[in-house]
Order: structure tokens, then sequence, then C-alpha cells
């Protein structure tokens, strides 16, 4: 990924935080890679993050059978710690948006507000990053 795409997925990162409450967003891949960050998070723990994630999201979706039939398409995990909850939802086609958040944050608006993200990034992850001027590679 270049570092123009990287940094507009980061800044739009960076915009689903302006709610109150929230603290790191991540982007990443099925497989664990860090796609994306926000400015809160180094790129190293958010690379430790998006390994961990990738699991997290891979054992829901494991298990989506257990709430419904064979069917039942994940959508989203929410996860809760003492200091906090961590939203993780489906960002496209092998891609998975993070959030973590305090106990204080309202979870229904966070919920929503990932879902516009998610409709913002699909934009973003289905076209190819432009290279140079006027489009050409």
């Amino acid at each position: 990924m270049n570092d123009v795409f990287d940094n507009k997925l980061g800044w739009m990162l960076d915009d689903a935080l302006r709610m109150p409450e929230t603290r790191y967003a991540i982007l990443l891949s099925a497989d664990g890679l860090l796609v994306a960050h926000s400015a809160r998070i180094d790129r190293d723990e958010a690379e430790r993050q998006a390994a961990g994630m990738a699991g997290l999201q891979s054992l829901a979706r494991a298990t989506a059978e257990f709430c419904g039939t064979p069917d039942t398409v994940w959508r989203q995990t929410v996860s809760e710690f003492d200091d906090g909850y961590v939203f993780l939802v489906a960002a496209g086609p092998g891609a998975y948006l993070a959030v973590s958040a305090s106990l204080h944050v309202d979870m229904e608006a966070v919920s929503f507000r990932l879902q516009e993200l998610v409709q913002r990034l699909g934009g973003e992850l289905t076209s190819p990053p432009r290279h140079g001027v006027g489009g050409a590679a």
C-alpha cells in the first residue's frame, strides 16, 4: 500500500475517533496485516493489535452458526474489558475495522458511526490507489 493511500485511510480513521470516549482505530486485513491506523496509536502497537484482531474476527466468524443457521453472517463483535470496549466490524471483502473506547462511550452511537465509516472505507478499499498525475501508473 502506498503512503498516500495509507495516510488517507488514517485520516478517515482519525475522523471516526472524534466521538467522545473513543481511543484508537485500526484497519486490518483478514490475515492480520495492518492496512491503516489512527494517529493516536503508534505503528508497532497497531500491528500487534491487528494480528490479535484477525484471530478475534476469525473466531467470531467460525462461531456465527451458534447464533442462527449455517449461513449466518458475522457482522460485529464487541468485547468488554475492565477499562473499556473493542468494537470489531467487517469493513469490506477481507478487511476489518477495530475501534477501542472507554467504558463511558455511547455504544449505540459508536456502532452507528462505524457502519457509516465502513461505507466510506468501502469506496477506498475497492478503488485501487492512484499513482502519478491524471491517474497514470
